[in-house]
């Protein structure tokens, strides 16, 4: 070997791969929240923070999506923090859930807990307050669920990261030997790093399959040990994905036998063709449905179009596969490939259209996927999910500018295309058939020679040097050495190749970036969708604004607002007097987001009472002065739960309706 890639170095740069991977996880892990939150509570009754004048007879809580209960999913404590609620929690309608109260109850503060399953399988917990009669002291903390957190939450952060990375190195390892690299099943490095990826995979399984229960429900860690948690994870849509993905592995397995076992001793010809072909047919099922594992499971499965969304999902698993998991087996086949089965420029160059094909398909899938979970350009800033999506883009965009110096570095090596670099790979493949046989022959005159000498010692016509020359296991060992020091010969001279060094070092550097975009994309998979974030801010906000009439009878409504144009941010404010039944004196008042007035060219406001489907009744205030419009004679027919909507424009393109409920009457 040249001094520039020695076996210590090399492996010394493997090392520091599996020493980043871990790193990286470390960090994420680190600054991830408790609990990762996919269903959003948008809605309670009684809301949260109000004074109720009668105790309620049940606590009903709304969220963003169908969501799983146990019998201790809802909880309401006292001022004292014991527990008033009855019963089990049941379905009320759609997305509610609710909680039924024991009668009787006194005045006071009383806080709200719950702990659910979102339907993308991730546990939601938290508390709010109201009060019955007037606000009181309470003793209660600490009353939130710990599902998703601590211990567990990590160590089952940790158990999908691995699955993650299981996958891809199995997928993609199997894909870049069968299409890119054939003469690879027979090497011992690449057999181990694929075999590596299955068993990562299905001890990950096995491990998100034990955690489970305790992820869900407590959070204990020794509750991972509870086996009677197992049951109720087997009946739920996560745990039968789990256990698909474990009976697919276990083809999976089969495929790998076959791949590393009889398919390396065919010879080149007809029948081999046809057990590559039934290989691949094969191995694109097997891979499709532990993609598909996921895909059940998790974000595809709910929200906007999920039967176009989990195929979606199947393809862009699959593309990141061949791609990142093609590439660990390339970076493999570059640093630790026996000298005598080299992996050919023809491999390289038949890779970097796999990766290019399989880049275009993320893409494609990737702004589907981006479009369906944020729902607006704002999500992109204004939500976790939207920034760690960001993060992920530059890091695709990293990767994309190095691979084109790899595909730079492997038309240098090849200096060929087409035929040519076909061509050169059939001469590696004579050159490793005439190597093996010059081993032999070495090995087989060696031998025969020492039996020669020995024969002639036994004879009496040898001397004592022909006595120690003729040792048969000598022979063999200067044959083996002959051979080594020929292979070693024949590595130097290839890594020796400018090229070839140029492109280790490139798909080092790839390397390196697809594991850091592995651990952002785990970290994606665990965070709230921007879309099911801002429509709970949204209807968070509005329960908060949810005003009803002081005594005085005036209302005070005031509503964030952002056009996304220029100067699009605000806050509009509607004064309404009486606030009752008949008509009204409106005032609406416009600040910038520095809290200063200033006009926009147009506002409306319109009142609409669900309830009874009236409206809506349109309001179209006159400038008075800047940042003050108003409007007198406002009539409001009867008295309910008004949905005040207010159109506010700051451009001529750049235009945002903003609304909340208001008791008016």
């Amino acid at each position: 070997m040249t001094r520039t890639i020695t076996p210590k170095g090399r492996n010394g740069a493997l090392r520091s791969l599996v020493l980043l991977l871990f790193a990286v996880a470390g960090v994420l892990l680190a600054g991830a929240a408790p609990a990762s939150a996919h269903a959003a509570l948008t809605g309670s009754d009684p809301a949260q923070g109000v004074v109720v004048k009668q105790a309620p007879g049940q606590v009903a809580l709304t969220f963003s999506e169908k969501v799983a209960t146990n019998d201790d999913s809802l909880r309401v404590l006292d001022p004292r923090g014991r527990p008033v609620q009855t019963g089990k929690p049941a379905n009320l309608s759609g997305t509610t859930y609710g909680i039924k109260l024991r009668s009787g109850l006194g005045k006071g503060t009383y806080t709200v807990t719950y702990q659910i399953v979102s339907a993308d399988s991730h546990p939601v917990s938290g508390a709010y307050t109201f009060s019955i009669g007037a606000p009181s002291p309470t003793v209660v903390s600490g009353t939130g669920p710990t599902a998703g957190g601590g211990t567990v939450g990590a160590l089952y952060a940790i158990g999908r990261y691995a699955s993650y990375a299981g996958f891809i190195v199995l997928a993609g390892g199997a894909a870049f030997v069968l299409a890119c690299w054939q003469r690879g099943a027979g090497v011992r490095p690449v057999q181990r790093l694929v075999v590596g990826g299955w068993l990562t995979l299905t001890a990950a399984t096995l491990w998100l399959l034990l955690l489970r229960g305790a992820y869900t429900t407590s959070g204990k860690f020794g509750d991972v040990f509870d086996l009677g948690l197992l049951g109720p994870v087997l009946q739920t849509k996560t745990g039968a994905a789990l256990v698909s993905r474990l009976l697919l592995l276990a083809a999976a397995a089969l495929f790998i036998a076959v791949l590393f076992g009889a398919y390396t001793k065919r010879e080149e010809g007809q029948e081999k063709r046809d057990l590559t072909f039934g290989l691949a047919i094969g191995g694109v099922v097997v891979a499709a449905g532990l993609a598909t594992s996921w895909a059940m499971a998790e974000h595809a499965s709910v929200g906007l179009q999920p039967g176009i969304a989990m195929p979606v999902d199947v393809l862009h698993l699959l593309a990141a596969a061949a791609w990142l998991g093609g590439l660990t087996a390339l970076l493999v086949a570059l640093y630790r490939a026996p000298a005598e089965t080299p992996v050919e420029a023809a491999a390289v160059h038949r890779f970097s259209r796999l990766a290019f094909c399989s880049v275009v398909t993320l893409v494609a899938t990737g702004t589907y996927q981006s479009w369906r979970q944020l729902g607006s350009w704002s999500a992109f800033t204004d939500t976790r999910y939207g920034q760690l999506l960001l993060v992920k883009i530059g890091l695709v965009a990293v990767m994309v500018a190095i691979a084109s110096v790899s595909r730079r570095w492997t038309r240098r090596l090849t200096g060929v295309t087409g035929a040519e670099a076909e061509a050169e790979e059939a001469s590696a493949r004579e050159a490793e058939k005439a190597t093996e046989a010059e081993k032999e022959r070495v090995t087989t005159g060696a031998a025969k020679q020492s039996a020669d000498k020995s024969a002639d010692n036994s004879a009496g016509k040898g001397t004592g040097k022909g006595r120690t020359s003729g040792n048969p296991q000598r022979a063999e060992q200067l044959a083996r050495q002959r051979a080594a020091m020929a292979a070693a010969r024949q590595k130097r001279l290839r890594d020796g190749d400018a090229h070839r060094f140029g492109l280790r070092r490139s798909v080092l550097a790839e390397a390196g970036v697809a594991v850091v975009l592995l651990a952002v994309t785990t970290w994606l998979t665990q965070t709230e969708p921007g879309r099911t974030e801002l429509e709970a801010k949204a209807a968070t906000s509005s329960s908060a604004g949810a005003a009803t009439a002081p005594t005085n009878g005036a209302l005070t409504l005031d509503m964030p607002f952002d056009t996304g144009g220029t100067n699009g941010k605000g806050v509009v404010s509607i004064d309404l007097d009486p606030a009752g039944v008949g008509a009204n004196e409106m005032h609406l008042y416009v600040q910038n987001a520095s809290g200063k007035p200033f006009d926009i060219p147009e506002v409306k406001v319109e009142f609409t009472l669900e309830a009874k489907k009236i409206g809506p009744l349109p309001v179209t205030p006159e400038h008075v002065t800047t940042g003050h419009w108003s409007a007198s004679g406002v009539q409001i027919p009867m008295a309910g739960d008004w949905k005040v909507a207010v159109t506010v424009r700051t451009s001529d393109i750049d235009q945002v309706t903003v609304s909340k409920n208001a008791q008016i009457g």
